[in-house]
Order: C-alpha cells, then sequence, then structure tokens
C-alpha cells in the first residue's frame, strides 16, 4: 500500500447521492482477482452518459472524487475501491459512506473523508475550475480561495495510511517479537511444536 499524506488536483465533481458499488464498478467486472484493468469499468453506467465528468478530459487523472451523502452502499466488493484506485482515485469526500465501503477504502489505500454538506457544496463550487488539497496529516481539505475544513479520521487508520501499511504490514513489523515469543514457547512447552513430518 502506497503512503498518503497529501492528495492535491482537480476533484470529480460527481456529487451524487447513494452511489452504490454496482455503480462504482458493475458485476460482470467481478470476475477477476486482479486489481489492475478495472478502472475501465469505474462508474461505466455514468460514463455511458455523454458530457459526464469522468471521461471529461478537464477532469483527466484526478486523484480525488466529491460525492454526495452515503456514498458505497450497496454490496460489499472490495472491487470497488480496486477500481477507484486504478481510475487514480486516492481520496473521496462526501458526507457520509456505508461502513463496508469505507473499510474497503481504507485497506486498499483510499482515504475517506467526511464533510458536512456545506462544505461539500462549497467543494463542487471549487471542483469545477480549480484543485483541492487533502492534507492527512493536518485533517484539512483546502482550496486556493482560503476555503479550510477540518475532518476526523480514526487514529489508527490514519497511521496505517500516513505509513502506507495495512493490517497484515502491521504485523509483519513486530515479526522479531513474534519469532522471540514463539522460540520461548517452543523451547517451554515442546509439546506445542509440531513434529516434523
Amino acid at each position: 500500500m502506497e503512503p498518503i499524506s497529501k492528495v492535491e488536483g482537480r476533484a470529480y465533481p460527481l456529487g451524487l447521492k447513494n452511489v452504490d458499488t454496482d455503480i462504482i464498478i458493475p458485476a460482470e467486472w467481478l470476475k477477476t482477482i486482479s486489481r489492475s484493468g478495472l478502472g475501465k469499468g469505474a462508474f461505466e453506467s455514468l460514463r455511458a452518459v455523454s458530457g459526464n465528468v469522468f471521461d471529461d478530459p478537464e477532469y483527466a487523472g484526478a486523484p480525488i472524487l466529491i460525492a454526495g451523502d452515503n456514498f458505497g452502499c450497496g454490496s460489499s466488493r472490495e472491487h470497488a475501491a480496486w477500481a477507484m484506485a486504478d481510475l487514480g482515485i486516492r481520496a473521496v469526500i462526501a458526507p457520509s459512506f456505508s461502513d463496508i465501503f469505507s473499510g474497503n477504502a481504507f485497506k486498499n489505500g483510499l482515504l475517506t473523508v467526511v464533510l458536512p454538506q456545506e462544505a461539500i457544496d462549497r467543494l463542487m463550487q471549487v471542483a469545477q475550475t480549480d484543485p483541492i488539497n487533502v492534507d492527512l496529516e493536518t485533517q484539512t481539505v483546502t482550496t486556493p480561495f482560503q476555503d479550510r475544513f477540518a475532518f476526523e479520521i480514526d487514529p489508527f487508520r490514519k497511521h496505517c495510511l500516513l505509513n502506507g501499511v495495512d493490517e497484515i504490514g502491521l504485523t509483519l513489523q513486530s515479526g522479531e517479537a513474534i519469532s522471540t515469543y514463539e522460540n520461548k514457547i517452543a523451547a517451554e512447552r515442546p509439546w506445542l511444536v509440531p513434529s516434523p513430518t
């Protein structure tokens, strides 16, 4: 997982409420376990509409998505986070997220930022013409117009995202302590150690 400290650039001004995981990545794209290539299927139904923000050259490669309430609702699909990451999105800003999507996003290095609707409305305006800056370290979203919106994030999630580690990475950081403990147990209680076959 790549560390996230700041995400800066243009933002897709989507703003839609109740964008479910089937809209983020349709079911026919779920036949793969590969994370690469899913960006092509991301928001496929929305991209089928002429003039959509995802195919507008002005927003090409935007690392931020501004969404409406209840983003990521619907079925649990880790592919949704994979598709968004493959599209180049590193942060999603919305008034609320589905718990399952928020968890999947975190585990895949995608920052979810919860802000009130008034802040979302302002960011939607700014996104039409200017870049947005999301700073995880200071927990703020800022614009070139001196807008500054503070957001909350679970300290554990913040630590993991800043350092680019998931639960497995955290466990591996304690590898030496785990080995020391296992060796101690093997010496003290050899009957617990499986015999080689």
